[in-house]
């Protein structure tokens, strides 16, 4: 038997199937992000009159070298009156007029105010194709650079098509080798707008062969603004669903490892933010591009920025590890060793909910592997404590990631893992059952199914524990629930563990006693493991107390056998 049979065979001992279990993010469509993705931009404008080497309004953690653009012409802002002058120019001067410099940088201005600026005006002057012509003129890096600052514009807004369609790409990424930085710096800006509209256009720019001039730039830059802005253009050509094509983009992974991996000065926390992001998008997927990211040694660096870290990293960063873990058990196996589950209990608390969120998720697909993966969940007593805790009390979004680390430990656990959960996650699973999320309860129903399996195997009184937390009363409405799956589940579970026998008991029936009648008390135990007792009892099947785990006691000292 091969391996993949082996791994197909194992997937399928689990109460929940795998896919089910382990659960990967799954964004339908690209999101354009106008406001933020976690402190990022996915379009950005060079919003101001000031050339790229001065401080910026969009990203003031940009500061690159002065341009040759003398600084006090740059106070002057062209106005909407004169475009039609200025289209003028640029529709009848040769690129190598002064005039048609001139011409183009008002343009450039004109878009760069911060209100309303003309854009729709500016296309229908017709000048866009000129505009583009100029990338292409190398002896002038000054012209190419005010002709990608307005195309940059443009492209930041809604009518990034007219710049893809004047086509604007092939001699965009051609700017991206220019001997001057600056323009390299506002090409690699255009093109990350352009990438960040839609996959259509992403994909374009990748055919266009923009990711190797792309991480030239990165082994080489001349500057820290020019890094930073091809760092985040890079991201941006990682991003969206469908996704690019593993071959197109992991040319980019080396240079990305490098970075996470670099603690100069020159590679900033907003750096580090765009690299998370870029390897989050990378390795969602199969377990192919999994193992590929996974292979550039990133998980011992992430797992460490976890800890020390600026918030703004750390939401890609769980998002990178949940996709690690969600493949095979090897891989999981690998984030496990490099000591994630060491570095989470924090995050369970973090003030922002989505980190919160992501934190559980990945949870969730650890608990969705092997045993001796389980208990490593298991045995970290804080975390699980307060995964219990989130699974009933928690925001929404977080509480449901929360319930599924729980359920999957359940379904997938040992019987003595199973056991060792009941107390608290019994509770934790009877408080869904009345959530207004056919899916969670269903997840719910299959964790308490396990429980009550294992209980009745091994003499625990789970039914009554159920009955204490409210479970019966929940169950005995889910009887009405609409959802034909979870109505099955319930007859199911009520049938077997909660179920009365209907046939008569010659110890029921009532005897003369003198005068009055007695009902006799039956000598055997009300349930058995074929039919168990709504209210269960506290004694086994020899009439011995029947020993309950203790979480908080007996919680410590538990190391199933592997």
């Amino acid at each position: 038997m091969d391996n993949h049979e082996l791994v197909r065979m194992k997937s399928f001992k689990k109460t929940v199937d795998i896919d089910a279990g382990r659960r990967r993010r799954d964004e339908t469509k690209l999101q354009i992000r106008k406001n933020k993705k976690e402190d990022q931009l996915s379009k950005r404008r060079a919003a101001n009159s000031n050339p790229i080497g001065a401080s910026s309004d969009t990203n003031s953690s940009i500061v690159t070298n002065e341009s040759d653009t003398d600084a006090q012409d740059e106070k002057k802002l062209s106005t909407a009156e004169e475009l039609p002058a200025l289209a003028n120019t640029i529709r009848v001067s040769p690129l190598s007029a002064t005039a048609f410099v001139e011409a183009v940088r008002g343009i450039r201005r004109m878009l760069s105010v911060e209100k309303n600026p003309p854009i729709l005006a500016v296309i229908e002057a017709g000048v866009l194709p000129r505009i583009k012509e100029s990338l292409l003129y190398t002896e002038d890096s000054t012209l190419q650079f005010e002709a990608a600052w307005a195309l940059t514009n443009i492209a930041s807004t809604q009518y990034t098509k007219e710049v893809v369609n004047v086509g604007a790409i092939d001699p965009l990424v051609l700017c991206l080798r220019s001997a001057d930085p600056n323009v390299r710096e506002q090409a690699g800006w255009c093109i990350g707008n352009i990438a960040g509209d839609s996959t259509d256009f992403r994909d374009r720019v990748l055919q266009a062969g923009a990711l190797e001039p792309l991480v030239m730039n990165i082994q080489t830059p001349d500057n820290k603004s020019l890094l930073a802005n091809i760092v985040w253009t890079i991201s941006n050509l990682m991003r969206g669903k469908p996704q690019p094509n593993l071959s197109d983009v992991v040319g980019a992974l080396p240079a990305l490892a490098f970075l996470l991996s670099n603690e100069s000065a020159d590679v900033t926390d907003e750096m580090i933010s765009d690299v998370c992001w870029a390897l989050s998008y990378l390795s969602d997927g199969d377990n192919n591009r999994i193992q590929t990211v996974m292979e550039a040694n990133v998980a011992p660096r992430l797992i460490s920025l976890l800890e020390s870290g600026p918030t703004a990293v750390k939401t890609p960063i769980v998002r990178t590890l949940g996709n690690f873990v969600s493949g095979e058990d090897h891989q999981t196996q690998g984030v496990i060793d490099a000591g994630v589950l060491d570095k989470v209990g924090p995050l369970l608390e973090h003030a922002r909910r989505n980190i919160r969120k992501e934190t559980c998720w990945l949870l969730s697909n650890i608990a969705a592997g092997t045993p001796k993966q389980i208990n490593a969940i298991v045995e970290k007593r804080s975390v699980l404590q307060k995964i219990l805790e989130m699974a009933q009390t928690a925001e929404y979004e977080v509480r449901k990631e929360a319930i599924w680390v729980v359920s999957n430990i359940f379904t997938g656990g040992t019987d003595d893992q199973v056991q060792l959960l009941a107390n608290g996650g019994i509770d934790a699973m009877c408080s869904v059952l009345d959530m207004d999320d056919s899916k969670m309860v269903m997840v719910a129903l299959d964790a308490l199914e396990k429980a009550l399996e294992v209980g009745e195997k091994h003499g625990r009184c789970y039914p009554q524990v159920i009955d204490e937390c409210d479970g019966v009363d929940k169950l005995e409405a889910l009887q009405e629930h609409g959802n034909d799956e979870i109505y099955t589940k319930v007859i199911k579970i009520i049938d077997r563990y909660f179920g009365m026998d209907e046939v008569e008991d010659e110890n029921l029936a009532p005897e003369v006693n003198g005068d009055t009648f007695a009902f006799g008390i039956p000598s055997k135990q009300l349930f058995s493991e074929e039919s168990p007792s709504k209210s269960g009892m506290s004694e086994s099947a020899t009439g011995a107390p029947l020993q309950q785990f203790n979480f908080a006691n007996d919680f410590g000292g538990f190391h199933p056998a592997m």
